[in-house]
C-alpha cells in the first residue's frame, strides 16, 4: 500500500473500494456527473486540491474525460495531478456486459497498471512518517457523539457544517477529511465551539 498526500478523485464507489486496497490517504468519488450538480463536493474537491493538492483519476471513456475536464476548469493547474488510465477493453467482473465504448474502468484495471500510470504521472509517495502526529480515529468520534450515538447524525451534520464540510460524508472519509484538514487537538477545540452554544440551552 502507498500513502499519498494528495486527495485522489475518481468516479464511482467500486473505483473507491479498488484503489482503497492499493491506496493509504483520503479517496473521494464525484457520484459520476453528480459532481455537476454537487456545489457541496465541488467546493470540497476545491479547498482539498488548494491544502494538499489533487490527483484526478477517472475512467478512459469519454464520461471519465468529461468530469476530469469538469474539475479542470475550476481548479489552478498546478494543483492537479492527472492520472490516467490506458485503454484497456473488457468487462469488471460484477458487470452482465461491458460498458458502452467496452473500456475497463479505473475498478478494473490491474493494480500493476494503476501502480504504473500513478509513477508515469510522477506521483510521489510518502512513508508513513512516525512522527507521533495524533491522528483523528473513529473512536474520537464516538467519543464525541459524532457516531453510534442517537443525536450522532445531526451533530455530525452540524459539525461538518461549522467545519464548511459537505454534509453528507460517512463517517469513514469524514475521518479522513479531518485528518487532512485539522488536527485532533483542534477537532476538538472546534467541536467544543460548535456544541457550546446547546450545552447554554
Amino acid at each position: 500500500m502507498i500513502k499519498l498526500e494528495q486527495a485522489t478523485i475518481v468516479e464511482g464507489k467500486y473505483d473507491k473500494i479498488k484503489l482503497s486496497s492499493i491506496i493509504d490517504g483520503l479517496i473521494i468519488e464525484t457520484d459520476g456527473f453528480g459532481i455537476f450538480k454537487d456545489k457541496e463536493k465541488q467546493k470540497l474537491i476545491r479547498r482539498l486540491a488548494e491544502e494538499k493538492g489533487i490527483i484526478i483519476m477517472t475512467d478512459s471513456d469519454s464520461a471519465g474525460f468529461r468530469i476530469r475536464s469538469f474539475l479542470g476548469g475550476s481548479i489552478p493547474g498546478d494543483r492537479i495531478t492527472h492520472v490516467y488510465i490506458p485503454d484497456i477493453f473488457g468487462k469488471e467482473k460484477r458487470k452482465t456486459e461491458a460498458s458502452k465504448e467496452g473500456k475497463l474502468g479505473v475498478e478494473g484495471v490491474p493494480t500493476q497498471i494503476i501502480l504504473k500510470a500513478l509513477e508515469r504521472a510522477g506521483v510521489t509517495c510518502t512513508e508513513s512518517d512516525g512522527s507521533g502526529k495524533r491522528e483523528i480515529t473513529n473512536l474520537d468520534l464516538y467519543e464525541l457523539g459524532l457516531s453510534g450515538c442517537a443525536d450522532s447524525r445531526r451533530k455530525r451534520e452540524k459539525l461538518l457544517k461549522y467545519l464548511e464540510l459537505p454534509t453528507r460524508l460517512s463517517t469513514s472519509s469524514f475521518v479522513k477529511v479531518l485528518n487532512t484538514f485539522t488536527t485532533y487537538d483542534d477537532l476538538i477545540k472546534k467541536a467544543e465551539e460548535c456544541f457550546s452554544q446547546e450545552e447554554k440551552i
